[in-house]
């Protein structure tokens, strides 16, 4: 591993380009959205930013600690049904149930990493992608606890200690400001000595364990925290939209998320928030053509993949990643002609 990756502010924004972002998000948006005056715009808003607080939660478990994880959806139904069943059944409001639906995902994802953190490469990805199948089906099958396919109904929209927040401007800034506070704490962490020895375990994890890293802790706190921060992007999502089915937390979902970490690139918060961004904005951008958005989007991710190996921020090679935890699948054979299956 080069030296030179573990500096803490590489692959990071320089000063201008947040407090830009930050101008662009709370003061230039909502103008522009209130111009058209379409609640859609505000929905599409809304959701993008939510699933770029779970790109940047993927980002930390990902791109950071270097786990590749195929579940990440599910501890965001995790976070939506606990705000669902907490609003629903005992009238807690938003503030109360933000903080709860974090904590019960990292609950949740505390006890899926005890037997599950020491399987190395393609057996803890296969792991996280059974664990998350595994919940989606109790979401859809516990019908007395979660209303099964027929999903439920959330009572209480977002509010702030007891003044509601139901309108369009101000729901869009109350996403906003959660969304950015998480973002900015993940990216402390990530950005931290914290985060550089995480990168270490991405690197090589044995070469940090024989070095005194605690790789099987560290990987076990990087999954509970990014856990925690999925948790509470699907309290925002239902409290925001006041409807949940397991429908919002299949398989796909956690593709999408870490697409969106692999275009945006590995190892990069930036990265991160951009790709969530374009992968949620450039379908409603394609609306117009119809089916053929869905082949134009795939056409995006393929083309950068194959001629941005690295994203288009990232520290590491998504090609170099997937051959890490696909071993022997990607491995070179003996004569040297290349990728393939020995």
């Amino acid at each position: 591993m080069n030296g030179s990756e573990l500096l803490p502010l590489r692959g990071g924004w320089s000063r201008p380009v947040p407090l830009l972002a930050a101008l662009v998000v709370f003061a230039v948006l909502p103008l522009v959205l209130a111009g058209f005056d379409r609640g859609y715009l505000y929905q599409i808003a809304n959701l993008s930013l939510i699933f770029v607080l779970l790109s940047a939660s993927m980002h930390l478990v990902t791109g950071v600690a270097g786990l590749l994880h195929l579940g990440h959806a599910a501890f965001y139904g995790v976070g939506a049904y606990t705000a669902a069943l907490l609003s629903s059944k005992l009238g807690l409001g938003f503030t109360a149930t933000l903080p709860l639906s974090g904590l019960t995902a990292a609950l949740v994802a505390f006890l899926v990493a005890l037997p599950t953190m020491r399987l190395v490469s393609i057996y803890f990805a296969v792991a996280t992608l059974a664990i998350g199948q595994m919940l989606y089906l109790v979401m859809l099958n516990w019908v007395e606890l979660t209303k099964g396919p027929n999903g439920i109904i959330v009572t209480k929209g977002l509010e702030l200690f007891g003044f509601g927040l139901s309108g369009r401007l101000a729901t869009y800034y109350t996403v906003a400001v959660v969304v950015a506070l998480c973002v900015v704490a993940i990216g402390r962490l990530s950005h931290s000595y914290y985060g550089n020895t995480l990168r270490s375990i991405r690197e090589d994890d044995q070469c940090a364990d024989a070095m005194g890293v605690r790789t099987v802790r560290l990987k076990m706190e990087a999954f509970t925290l990014s856990a925690f921060f999925a948790g509470v992007a699907g309290s925002l999502w239902a409290h925001m939209t006041g409807y949940i089915s397991p429908g919002d937390f299949k398989f796909s979902e956690s593709i999408l998320i870490l697409a969106m970490v692999v275009v945006g690139g590995l190892g990069s918060l930036p990265g991160a928030v951009i790709g969530a961004l374009l992968l949620i904005l450039l379908p409603e951008g394609l609306r117009g053509l119809g089916d053929f958005r869905n082949i134009m989007v795939g056409l995006v991710m393929f083309l950068s993949i194959l001629l941005l190996p690295k994203g288009l921020f990232g520290e590491v090679s998504a090609l170099d990643f997937a051959r890490r935890h696909w071993g022997a699948a990607w491995r070179r054979t003996r004569g040297g002609e290349g990728i393939g299956w020995q």
